[in-house]
């Protein structure tokens, strides 16, 4: 939270979980300023049943202490591996991927078009990541205006092959990936939340929690495809529909 800053405090540094399906957010916590989200994700997710929730995290999550304590509650996991695990990154990447079959998907929304090839191999002996069982390589290719650009992501998941096929774990993917969209450019852009000054004491942390809750309120009522933006100009209106976001009953 940028505008959040007071002299020389850092701005404050909020880990959200959300729910993919719902679009809604299920927690928030603060994260210490000596401090990172490493430790902070076990903290956020504590509260919650994790049992058969598949979690998904950004690459500095994939340590294998995090991924240890997500299945000794019950959850399993899909992490990306990048270079802050660059041996287990290195074996993943040497894996005979030739040689895998593999299913594909385009999307062509916002101009760009982007090809996704998602292949999955059982986790090999060698590969040593505690709890995993299915490795997974997507390749992105992003085409816009003529100009092609492949990105290659690698992951590992907990969840066999019987359990977990390709298809499911690309959506898992790009829910994942999806998360700017769906509640970080929400905050910053339709909310102004970058912007907002207030900095007492935890008062930065409780108007984000506010727009969380607006967020996840509108999502629950009229749909996780809504468009936030247009339906708080609709409320700002109507005020009292905004009020029975908040009275009526969770469906």
């Amino acid at each position: 939270m940028r505008g959040a800053r007071a002299g020389d405090a850092p701005a404050p540094h909020l880990l959200s979980a959300l729910d993919q399906a719902a679009g809604t957010v299920l927690t928030q916590r603060g994260v210490a300023d000596k401090s990172n989200e490493i430790p902070a994700l076990r903290v956020l997710l504590e509260p919650l049943d994790l049992n058969g929730v598949v979690v998904t995290a950004d690459a500095m999550h994939t340590q294998a202490d995090t991924a240890q304590w997500i299945r000794g509650r019950g959850g399993h996991y899909l992490l990306t591996v990048k270079d802050n695990q660059k041996t287990l990154r290195r074996t993943l990447k040497a894996l005979p991927w030739r040689d895998v079959p593999s299913i594909s998907s385009v999307d062509t929304s916002h101009g760009r078009r982007v090809r996704r090839t998602v292949k999955a191999l059982e986790v090999p002996k060698w590969v040593d990541f505690p709890g995993s069982a299915q490795v997974v390589q997507v390749r992105r290719t992003r085409t816009v205006k003529g100009r092609k650009r492949v990105e290659v992501v690698y992951l590992v998941c907990s969840l066999p092959m019987t359990d977990a096929q390709p298809e499911a774990v690309a959506a898992w993917v790009r829910g994942h990936w999806g998360i700017e969209n769906r509640l970080h450019w929400i905050r910053d852009v339709v909310f102004d939340e970058d912007r907002h000054q207030l900095s007492t004491r935890n008062g930065p942390e409780i108007m984000a929690a506010l727009r969380n809750l607006a967020i996840s309120l509108i999502r629950l009522f009229l749909g996780p495809g809504v468009s936030i933006a247009s339906t708080a100009r609709s409320l700002s209106r109507h005020p009292k529909r905004a009020i029975s976001l908040l009275t009526q009953p969770t469906p």
